[in-house]
């Protein structure tokens, strides 16, 4: 299980402090495929950030009795300088991984080929992108972060990506953060929207998109601020939702 209690987060902007987070909370239990929608800059890849333990949260904790992945396209934990193969030890190291069956399997998997003997800062972004979802894929989390899509390689490694992650790992929790309605629909059996800070729950996912594409075109609509905040409201209670 992961338990996210209370979260809060901001971030210095120019003109003062942007409040992303406020008091959000979340459980995600072994075998869940969790669906977290929102807009851009809503606080989505801040709130998959803070359940990697990328960056910690302002307020509140988040506990863990699951492993859990970083997500799927984030670079951060490479070094640029050395190559392939040594980032893969070193990522294996800190993960407690047996290295030769991780190499294995990235060498398999990831078509990287005498790459792996090159540093990193030759690498294409597409070839970083293989490095990183065959290194996740190596490694046994019980729990996997995807932030939006699996954009890796072409059409085909794509499909490979997401046969080796939904098929074949059909048992781990995943959560997928992103605002892609097809994405959420195929994947996911249970959604959160985020809005105005917080996390909404929703026990099924077709009334969460519902509930997110009613708040984006009360957004949308020549209201003034009173009259944004009623249709919002009415919003909320259709669903039964409360803030």
């Amino acid at each position: 299980m992961i338990q996210a209690e209370n979260i809060s987060k901001e971030f210095k902007v120019k003109n003062g402090v942007n409040v992303v987070l406020q008091d959000v909370n979340l459980s995600i239990f072994k075998g869940e495929k969790i669906g977290i929608i929102g807009k851009n800059g809503s606080g989505k890849s801040t709130l998959i950030r803070i359940l990697a333990g990328i960056i910690p949260p302002d307020e509140g904790i988040v506990k863990k009795q699951m492993t859990v992945s970083w997500p799927v396209g984030y670079v951060g934990g490479f070094q640029n300088n050395i190559t392939g193969l040594d980032n893969i030890k070193f990522i294996s190291k800190i993960y407690g991984a047996d290295y030769k069956k991780v190499l294995n399997f990235v060498i398999n998997f990831s078509d990287l080929d005498d790459f792996l003997d090159e540093p990193l800062h030759v690498y294409s972004s597409g070839m970083k992108a293989r490095l990183n979802f065959s290194l996740m894929m190596a490694i046994d989390f019980d729990c996997y972060l995807i932030d939006e899509l699996l954009n890796v390689g072409d059409a085909d490694f794509r499909a490979k990506c997401n046969h080796e992650i939904f098929q074949k790992r059909h048992n781990k929790a995943i959560i997928i953060a992103s605002h892609n309605d097809q994405i959420i629909k195929k994947y996911c059996t249970k959604s959160y929207v985020i809005f105005n800070k917080s996390l909404c729950p929703f026990s099924n996912t077709e009334d969460a998109l519902k509930f997110y594409r009613g708040t984006l075109k009360s957004n949308e609509m020549n209201l003034n601020e009173r009259q944004k905040i009623r249709q919002q409201n009415k919003i909320l209670s259709q669903f039964g939702v409360k803030e």
